[in-house]
């Protein structure tokens, strides 16, 4: 079993850059795929961003590419988010989940493991 546990977010204004952090615990974090994905109010939840357990696959959703970067330390038992130029439409609960199977892309289904998420609030 692997806990993931969220944090950094909060309210910001538009243009402003925030780090989400995404800390594991539990079984070993080494050999987990780590993704983000978020849900804004009154929608249904997408894919973000996915890291493969050595970091060298990644891979973002097209409307985020560019302006958020995903990367990980496994020493610290954490996968980041870095969020850039954040915008009043990256207003959602973003989630940090984990993949103990041999391949996770952008699906929900590839993850058996989710945080309980954290909040983040643009304003414009």
């Amino acid at each position: 079993q692997v806990l993931l546990v969220e944090s950094g977010g909060g309210l910001v204004q538009a243009g402003d850059s925030l780090r989400l952090s995404c800390e594991a615990s539990g079984r070993t974090f080494i050999n987990v795929h780590v993704a983000w994905f978020r849900q804004a109010p009154g929608k249904e939840r997408e894919f973000v961003a996915t890291v493969s357990w050595s970091g060298s696959i990644i891979s973002y959703a097209d409307s985020v590419r560019g302006r958020f970067t995903i990367s990980r330390d496994n020493a610290k038992n954490t996968v980041y988010l870095q969020i850039d130029s954040l915008k009043p439409g990256d207003t959602a609960v973003y989630y940090c989940a984990g993949s103990s199977r041999q391949r996770a892309g952008a699906a929900d289904e590839d993850y058996n493991y989710w945080g309980q998420g954290t909040q983040v609030t643009v304003s414009s």
